[in-house]
């Protein structure tokens, strides 16, 4: 069956529960059944290549021995068991002493999941739907993963909130490209989402991986941070999936409600690459976390700051989503701005046009590299085009990676040696920059003005142009009036 008739189908049957209240709360519960059922798939191919593998779920808990029988327990029984027994039990693995890294990685799955259907006998019929048409031990199931994570991506854009954490896998997989992690190296997105691009980065180190070691390294190095339940369980899924078996470095937290004073050196990352939430507010205190010049209630500003302060000294680096308004913005944004030119290297900013994150928000979009350690001197600046034809992008002609293509043949490699201006590249000295106040709001200088006139002299056009509309339209009033009284005379 398609992804998209299974979501579908699943939510059509969730719809005819009383207790199921809209897309996000259906959404939610997809997502839990999901995680179990592929936490049960994986479990059996760890039987298979892991002596001596013991579940950290009680027998009777994992899915295999409740929810895998088409026949098996339906009605009051079963939303007893998953209300009574089941949810309690998954709960407590986040802070049972004594509980497997993998038992707190479902622990902190489970932390802030909740049941919401009433009907064990509709509850049955989505678990038997989801049994029967997904094997992720099937390589090409496993992949189906993606087209699920889209479609239920859709679904939460119908519900109001998708646009906190969707970034069109084109971005992300350039932004990697770029950035071009090493294995070893240690990266961060500190607001993870359904944890996009630390799943292109883990692809993006495949290659690298000769041993059970190399793999072992990997999965240490990954870190991400979500604060909402949903997208975490999502990225927690979605990392088991691209084979990080523990993803115990996937926390579900607010990275910013922690004092960046409390960092320590053993905190630095090699690598931040993250579109973190933009045009929302954090709750009162939270600016507190940080210093004075910094202080603001912007989750963006509050994040930069913090992306700035965790890279690694002469060796951190960083690729970074942010909005037009982050460019133009004054107060704490032209601290930001003034620190990102003097302490760090803004080398490259890729102006993405309008539409990129359609239809999840309209905002115009940036992507920032820096790297900390050496002052600017020179920031270049990329306008990304449109493809021939197109006016925009929308979900039916979405932006695709090939469309790099020309940033990446331009880029100069690692060293970014041999940049030229082109029609789409231009740069901008920091000095230069610093005499604007910090505004990188460039615009492209090679763009195509069109020139419209001088304003009083197109106001006097249209004028005469209404003026010759209002003669014609009564001069045709007229003449309809003289056929009407023809007309009439004649009869």
């Amino acid at each position: 069956m398609a992804i998209g008739t299974l979501i579908k189908s699943i939510q059509d049957i969730m719809r005819k529960d009383v207790g199921v209240d809209g897309d996000a709360q259906r959404i939610s519960q997809i997502v839990w059944l999901l995680f179990l059922k592929i936490f049960d798939d994986k479990e059996q191919e760890w039987e298979f290549t892991i002596s001596d593998y013991k579940s950290p779920l009680q027998s009777r808990f994992r899915w295999t021995n409740w929810a895998k029988n088409p026949e098996g327990i339906t009605g009051e029984e079963l939303i007893d068991f998953v209300n009574n027994d089941l949810f309690p039990s998954l709960k407590k693995l986040a802070t049972a002493a004594g509980v497997s890294p993998l038992g707190k990685v479902v622990g902190a799955v489970f932390e802030d999941a909740y049941n919401y259907m009433k009907s064990g006998t509709l509850l049955r019929q989505v678990i038997n739907s989801i049994e029967s048409d997904v094997d992720f031990n099937s390589s090409s199931d496993r992949h189906l993963f993606n087209d699920i994570y889209e479609k239920i991506l859709a679904d939460l854009q119908s519900a109001g909130n998708a646009g906190e954490y969707y970034t069109p896998r084109a971005v992300t997989q350039f932004m990697v490209d770029i950035i071009n992690p090493k294995l070893g190296e240690k990266v961060l997105d500190p607001a993870c989402g359904t944890g996009g691009f630390l799943t292109c980065t883990i692809e993006h180190l495949n290659p690298q991986i000769k041993n059970p070691s190399d793999r072992t390294l990997r999965e240490a190095t990954i870190h991400g941070v979500e604060k909402k339940p949903l997208p975490h369980m999502l990225a927690m899924t979605n990392m088991m999936l691209h084979g990080i078996d523990v993803p115990s470095n996937i926390l579900h937290d607010n990275t910013l409600s922690r004092p960046l004073r409390d960092y320590s050196p053993k905190d630095r990352v090699d690598i931040v690459i993250t579109n973190p939430p933009f045009g929302g507010m954090e709750e009162d205190g939270i600016e507190s976390n940080f210093p004075k010049k910094y202080q603001t209630r912007e989750t963006a500003d509050l994040f930069m700051a913090l992306i700035m302060h965790l890279l690694k000294p002469d060796t951190g680096r960083a690729a970074v989503v942010l909005p037009d308004g982050f460019l133009f913005g004054e107060g704490t944004k032209t601290n930001l701005k003034r620190e990102l030119l003097e302490e760090f290297n803004l080398h490259t900013i890729v102006r993405l046009p309008k539409g990129v994150f359609s239809p999840y928000t309209g905002i115009n979009t940036n992507i920032l590299f820096f790297e900390k350690g050496e002052p600017t001197k020179d920031v270049w600046f990329f306008a990304h085009p449109y493809p021939e034809g197109y006016k925009s992008y929308s979900r039916s002609k979405p932006l695709t990676i090939a469309e790099f293509d020309r940033e990446k043949k331009w880029w100069g490699g690692a060293t970014r040696k041999g940049r030229k201006v082109n029609e789409y590249a231009w740069k901008v000295s920091a000095a230069e920059i610093a005499a604007r106040n910090y505004n990188l709001d460039c615009k492209n200088p090679h763009e195509v003005m069109v020139n419209h006139g001088d304003p009083e002299d197109l106001m006097l056009e249209y004028l005469e142009i209404a003026r010759e509309m209002e003669k014609a339209q009564n001069a045709l009033k007229q003449e309809l009036i003289n056929a009407l009284q023809q007309t009439s005379g004649g009869l």
